[in-house]
């Protein structure tokens, strides 16, 4: 069925109205590309960065290891579950600038390899909304210069936004993934969905 206007000047709107939205689609297209590009390619250096940092590390596996401090946004590693298909950089930090290009090791906990909660977080609606469909067992990698980590899933819940508590340290070496909840939620979702993994050996 065919809508026929009658009246000139409300064809007129109609068709800048028609105009003015297609122009906004073709921008909100265009951006949807921009930012997909930006992703990939930053992902692309940090993996270059990592192999890099991970050579040099064998290049002086023979010398005492050195503590390095870590600063907002330097490469941690990368984080890998594959049943899922989730593969994303670590950065160091949750500022929002890092969590749009990777995921953040949140401050404060463990790092990988030592004894301790390493606390990860990330977007629900970008690299971690894989986890929606995370199951016990599932096995966690996760990459940096010094070695390979794996751990596995032991549960998942739901708290507050909160619940510190869940990054509360631990004397063995655990895994805490964070990311907000409901995962199809529309604006701030209210909740967190964690979760937990020991280190497999």
């Amino acid at each position: 069925m065919r809508l026929v206007v009658a009246h000139k000047p409300l064809k007129r709107i109609l068709r800048c109205t028609q105009c003015v939205l297609f122009a906004c689609a073709l921008s909100l297209l265009a951006y949807c590309g921009f930012v997909l590009l930006e992703a990939r390619n930053f992902e692309r250096v940090e993996r270059l960065k990592l192999e890099t940092l991970m050579q040099d590390q064998v290049a002086l596996s023979d010398l005492p290891p050195v503590q390095l401090s870590i600063a907002n946004g330097d490469l941690i590693g990368s984080l890998e579950i594959s049943r899922l298909g989730l593969s994303a950089i670590v950065d160091e930090g949750t500022a929002t600038a890092t969590l749009r290009h990777a995921v953040g090791h949140i401050a404060g906990t463990a790092l990988p390899g030592r004894s301790g909660n390493i606390g990860i977080a990330g977007h629900r609606d970008t690299y971690f909304r894989p986890l929606r469909n995370v199951q016990k067992d599932d096995i966690i990698t996760l990459t940096t210069a010094t070695g390979e980590y794996h751990y596995r899933v032991v549960f998942t819940k739901i708290v507050g936004p909160n619940d510190v508590a869940v990054l509360d340290p631990t004397g063995s070496e655990i895994l805490t993934l964070v990311t907000c909840y409901p995962f199809y939620f529309v604006g701030p979702a209210p909740d967190r969905f964690i979760v937990r993994a020991e280190r497999v050996t």
